[in-house]
Formats: C-alpha cells, sequence, structure tokens
C-alpha cells in the first residue's frame, strides 16, 4: 500500500519560514497531484492546499499569499513552502490525496509557531 511520510516541521517564531516534505513510497510512480492538510489541537483536520495534474493550485483563505505548494521535477515529493507564519498555523500536517484521503494517513510532520 503506498505509504506517505512527512517532514520538514519544527518550531519557528512569528514570521519566520519552513518548508515541508511529503515523500512517497516506491509504489506511487509518480506523483502528479496531491494535498497538504492539517489539524490543530481540537480542531477538525482542514485542507491547506492542493495542486492537481497540470500544475493548478489551491490554497485555503487564511495561508493565501503565504504558503506554495509543489512537486519536485522528480514526481515523487511534495513541498509546502510556508512564510511569514503566524500562531494560528500551528498544528501537525499532513499530506494526502487532493480531493479525497486516497492514502493511508502518515504521521504528519509538528509545526509550532510560537515566541
Amino acid at each position: 500500500q503506498a505509504q506517505l511520510v512527512e517532514s520538514g516541521g519544527g518550531l519557528v517564531q512569528p514570521g519566520g519560514s519552513l518548508r515541508l516534505s511529503c515523500a512517497a513510497s516506491r509504489s506511487i510512480v509518480r506523483i502528479n497531484q496531491m494535498a497538504w492538510y492539517r489539524q490543530a489541537p481540537g480542531k477538525q483536520r482542514e485542507l491547506v492546499a492542493r495542486i492537481i495534474s497540470g500544475g493548478t493550485t489551491n490554497y485555503a483563505d487564511s495561508v493565501k499569499g503565504r504558503f506554495t505548494i509543489s512537486i519536485d521535477n522528480a514526481k515523487t515529493t511534495v513541498y509546502l513552502q510556508m512564510n511569514n507564519l503566524r500562531s494560528e498555523d500551528t498544528a501537525v500536517y499532513y499530506c494526502n490525496g487532493p480531493f479525497s484521503p486516497t492514502y493511508t494517513w502518515g504521521q504528519g510532520t509538528q509545526v509550532t509557531v510560537s515566541s
């Protein structure tokens, strides 16, 4: 079964930046579309950004202009560049299918924005 591994999270001050990575296992031949989700304590998991075939991207209103989703040329890794981070971005971040959870959820990567 396809596996996804998220990494790149950490503790960062407000206004700082992080780049998250989502690596696919060998069972995923090519990644043409993917999404990043996040779940804050006590809240439901929400869509943050998606990229679909052809490169079209969509972002949650709360991250527009600050986050950028991309896929590497090898089509094996999906990135989420996060700039100007805010305390409300604190959450566990996950990657999965762009419209529904196509793959088994990974462990996620913790992002904490705090001074």
